[in-house]
């Protein structure tokens, strides 16, 4: 038999979420079979697949012993390097500054050392995320951003900040503001174009087209040109929908590309002016919770990158 106490971050989640997290090697349908049979209880009742924990409930589970084995906690998280840029951090959400050439997450290389281990290790070391008492909770980011792009990402440090970030994601109440360099001059002066993007699996890259096309989805960009400098344009960007290489794609498909982007970008411009990572960073965030959410006191803040980070964005100073 197997017992858990629920803890604030495992709490308002489904139980068998909740299992699937706090036992993963546990075999769903086995999960499945036990709660059917009457085998997974709350609070020495039986439970259904979709019954919602509360702190403070006692869960468990008969199987046997080889089944219930406690996980392994993975405290990989320490091997990461200590440096990391905090940009703003409350009790619930923290920002980092993500510079080039750093995962957002582990690629399966085993390389420990990736922006949410730093997080982790960071909050490890501040006492605020003990590995070993946790059943099902981590703290996780609510974005990510591509290894050769700088800039800040956001991460929960508990389940209830989790849910409302990546809900408001969704709902596009947190809104990514993007700078990036430009080899050529935009259409327009600012504006807001659509699209229809496909992504190739396969390849890792993605199609942009004007009409849409079996398995595509349309697309929302909206850019401004803030200054210019020897046929190099800085732009501002703001996404309206979030779809892979979106905004490096975009721009080239309306003859814009990215300075320095190797997938998207004019390679022969690329090499004359000796820049061959994409000139993308992200920027800055601000909020438009709505007024129930528990994160709405952020609504107020626009969080940018320091000035301490920003003389180093970019290869090319405007």
């Amino acid at each position: 038999m197997k017992e858990f106490i629920i803890n604030q971050n495992d709490s308002d989640q489904r139980i068998d979420k909740f299992l699937s997290k706090a036992m993963p090697d546990l075999p769903k349908s086995m999960m499945y079979r036990l709660i059917r049979k009457k085998d997974i209880k709350i609070n020495g009742k039986r439970c259904e697949i979709s019954t919602k924990l509360c702190e403070g409930d006692i869960v468990r589970i008969y199987v046997k012993d080889d089944v219930a084995a406690a996980k392994s906690r993975d405290l990989s998280f320490m091997n990461a390097s200590d440096k990391l840029s905090v940009v703003f951090e409350d009790n619930n959400i923290l920002i980092a500054f993500k510079p080039v050439g750093l995962d957002s997450h582990g690629n399966g290389s085993g390389n420990c050392d990736t922006l949410i281990n730093r997080i982790k290790r960071y909050l490890h070391e501040k006492g605020e995320f003990n590995a070993a008492a946790e059943n099902s909770f981590a703290p996780a980011l609510c974005s990510r951003l591509d290894r050769n792009t700088s800039g800040l990402v956001a991460a929960a440090k508990n389940s209830a900040a989790l849910r409302e970030m990546n809900e408001s994601i969704k709902c596009g109440a947190v809104h990514k503001i993007y700078r990036c360099i430009t080899v050529n001059k935009p259409p327009r002066s600012e504006d807001v174009i659509s699209a229809y993007h496909k992504k190739d699996e396969s390849r890792n890259i993605v199609r942009i087209t004007d009409t849409p096309v079996e398995g595509s989805r349309e697309i929302r960009t909206g850019y401004k040109i803030i200054a210019e400098k020897s046929g190099l344009y800085l732009l501002e960007i703001r996404l309206y929908t979030g779809r892979t290489h979106q905004i490096r794609a975009h721009l080239s498909h309306i003859g814009a590309p990215i300075l320095g982007d190797g997938k998207y970008g004019n390679i022969s411009l690329n090499k004359r002016y000796g820049i061959f990572r994409q000139m993308l960073c992200a920027y800055s965030l601000e909020f438009d919770f709505p007024n129930y959410s528990k994160l709405n006191y952020l609504n107020k803040i626009k969080i940018s990158i320091p000035k301490s980070e920003q003389q180093n964005l970019f290869s090319v100073n405007f």
